[in-house]
């Protein structure tokens, strides 16, 4: 990949700290052995990881959104150690929106309150000193948006984020439906709005140089 003019390396990866050790240690190893590649062919590496219920149960469940932020930050307290070499960590938020009451998004049954949901953020940021950022695991526009907007909210310095259906995701069905004309329609009016949205919201990360102790790029050479 990087003969090929890659400018970084991006895995993902389904973990949970929950899981069987022999399981989990065959994923430490595989992406311990990433990162030396990585390493030793100086290109970045991203890693995204994405939770699931070890005992099977459904990960849309109210009893898998209790479990979600020990999960989220889990895997940042894992993967942020130093023998991985991951550069960016591209994480899920550290709880469902569906059921954090007093949101816009919440559906009824509740795992947290609005002041849970917060310190959850803030804790999963203290799991690691890597750059994160979020990704927004095929949720809504508006869903990912008050999402950002929680995270800003409760304070946690993320780094961005680094998304693709929640800006596309809706175009697919009038695509399907109405052909490629009226889908570019929309990637160009509703499409750019998402994107729009999004960069609105981004305005409360941080960059990730500050993780290093510096306040400019200039500074670190």
């Amino acid at each position: 990949m990087r003969k090929a003019g890659a400018d970084c390396i991006k895995i993902l990866l389904y973990y949970t700290p929950f899981e069987k050790t022999p399981v989990n240690d065959l994923k430490h190893a595989w992406i311990e052995r990433i990162g030396d590649e990585c390493l030793a062919h100086d290109i970045p590496f991203f890693l995204e990881t994405v939770g699931y219920n070890a005992d099977g149960d459904d990960e849309k469940s109210v009893a898998y959104a209790k479990k979600k932020p020990e999960v989220v930050s889990g895997s940042m307290a894992e993967f942020g150690k130093e023998r991985y070499n991951v550069d960016v960590l591209k994480v899920e938020v550290p709880v469902e929106m569906a059921f954090v009451e007093g949101t816009k998004s919440f559906k009824g049954e509740k795992a947290y309150t609005r002041a849970e949901a917060l310190q959850h953020f803030r804790d999963a940021e203290t799991m690691t000193h890597k750059p994160f950022i979020y990704l927004s695991a095929g949720v809504s526009n508006p869903v990912f948006i008050e999402t950002l907007e929680l995270a800003g909210e409760s304070g946690t310095k993320f780094n961005g984020v680094l998304c693709g259906r929640a800006t596309w995701k809706e175009g697919i069905p009038i695509f399907a439906k109405q052909g490629t004309k009226a889908f570019r329609d929309w990637l160009e009016t509703t499409g750019v709005e998402n994107i729009n949205n999004v960069n609105q919201a981004l305005k409360a990360a941080s960059p990730w140089y500050l993780k290093f102790g510096v306040n400019s790029l200039e500074a670190l050479g």
